[in-house]
């Protein structure tokens, strides 16, 4: 004779709470949340084109000054200096609060010798890619397409930008570091899957990659 249930296992089981909640318009607010987050981040980039817009990136005609020639070299000066690297609570009329620094100094050697080394000297090509990289990261995050890697590439904009630029007078350190996390948030997200073109690009690579399409399962990662 089986074993009778126990009450407890007769009882109906109740849907367990996580991050996809069942709730319809928890849902709405989840996506929109993501959507105003990714398109916001996407416009933010957008705003920056123009002033550096390409064939001339808004430099003078010898590519040694202006636009984003003087910033490529204002990012040289600094290479050398002591990374400012802090997450600091100010209180007004009083010592500076608490602080915690993060050990980047190696990273930022690096990023002025790349910028020295590579960029500087070849502001007439590596403009292209820096613009190309911004403008990719403003339409993949607005439209959800690719949208992890969109995200992927405005990390590497907003990093490489934060050791730069982070620690030089008259830039708020912040601005560069929150648009780190808010990257990292996104790629996290893949915004696309909620609100993008992703949502009807993947199910058809999913499917191109179960043939056996290496393309496809590649894609697939990116959005």
């Amino acid at each position: 004779m089986s074993e009778m249930s126990s009450p407890e296992s007769q009882e109906p089981r109740q849907p367990r709470e996580g991050i996809y909640s069942s709730s319809r318009v928890e849902r709405s607010i989840t996506i929109m949340a993501i959507a105003i987050a990714s398109i916001g981040l996407g416009y933010l980039f957008f705003t920056q084109l123009w002033w550096k817009a390409p064939p001339d990136f808004g430099c003078n005609q010898n590519f040694e000054s202006d636009g984003l020639c003087y910033w490529v070299g204002r990012e040289a000066e600094l290479a050398d200096e002591p990374p400012l690297t802090r997450f600091q609570a100010n209180i007004v009329g009083s010592q500076p609060g608490p602080e915690i620094a993060l050990p980047v100094g190696l990273a930022k050697q690096a990023n002025g010798a790349f910028v020295k080394n590579v960029v500087q000297p070849n502001i007439r090509y590596m403009g292209w890619v820096l613009w190309g990289t911004e403008a990719f990261a403003f339409l993949s995050l607005c439209l959800g397409l690719f949208s992890r890697l969109g995200a992927l590439a405005a990390l590497g904009v907003s990093t490489h930008l934060m050791l730069g630029l982070g620690g030089a007078p008259n830039e708020w350190e912040w601005s560069y570091q929150l648009m780190m996390l808010l990257s990292i948030a996104m790629f996290g997200l893949a915004p696309g899957r909620y609100f993008g073109l992703d949502r009807l690009l993947r199910p058809r690579l999913k499917l191109l990659s179960e043939r056996g399409s290496r393309l496809s399962r590649l894609l697939v990662a990116f959005t």
